[in-house]
């Protein structure tokens, strides 16, 4: 699926990161749960889609959000198709087959992606391409099973995890709440734990979020 991106002015990769939970699903079962890092970043994907009119950018690159953006987003489906697009699930090579699933408030509950495996789970490799089409600087913090993590970006698409097979066997998503008040500063601690090198991209985006604060 091709996507009209938005001027990666208007993008923003350096606030509150998204992130995503892998789980088992039963025998031959992995979902992924994703999670938007801030709201306006749902407004900017709705644009990309086609499903949002442009004019929710202003003409200096600031972004208005408003609820019924998310929920013009979870009924599209060119949103369900992005999502089984961006996100992957591979078994020994072979695809596993993906079905989208839309929470009713995108914004606070996600969205995720069931998918099918040709054998019972033990090790699969999940990518993950999430609104690096809008920008390459949105990185993703991912958590799995047995304290499992990874960090998503758009030069470290796929990680391997370790699944066993059976139902609900991965960890929960942070709440919005939480989520939302990571701030871009705050969002560098955050990736810390999963790696030093993300370092530099959390002083980005605290850079990024004063700068706009002094502008508000």
């Amino acid at each position: 699926m091709g996507v009209l991106v938005p001027d990666s002015a208007s993008a923003h990769p350096f606030g509150a990161p998204q992130q995503i939970v892998v789980a088992g699903e039963g025998d031959h079962g992995v979902r992924v749960r994703w999670l938007v890092g801030g709201t306006d970043d749902l407004t900017l994907l709705g644009i990309a889609l086609g499903v949002l009119p442009e004019d929710r950018v202003m003409l200096d690159g600031a972004v208005i959000y408003k609820a019924s953006d998310a929920e013009a987003l979870a009924g599209a489906p060119e949103f369900a198709g992005y999502l089984t697009e961006r996100i992957s699930v591979t078994q020994d090579g072979r695809p596993c087959e993906g079905e989208a699933s839309v929470a009713g408030d995108l914004a606070s509950g996600g969205a995720a992606v069931l998918f099918t495996c040709p054998e019972p789970v033990s090790t699969v490799t999940v990518t993950s391409r999430m609104l690096t089409d809008l920008h390459e600087a949105y990185r993703t913090l991912a958590r799995g099973p047995d304290g499992q993590k990874a960090v998503y970006d758009a030069t470290h698409e796929s990680a391997d995890w370790t699944i066993s097979a059976g139902t609900g066997t991965g960890s929960r998503l942070a709440s919005t709440r939480t989520a939302a008040a990571v701030s871009a500063g705050g969002s560098a601690l955050q990736l810390s734990v999963v790696g030093g090198a993300l370092l530099a991209a959390g002083a980005a985006g605290t850079f990024w979020y004063r700068r706009r604060g002094r502008k508000a």
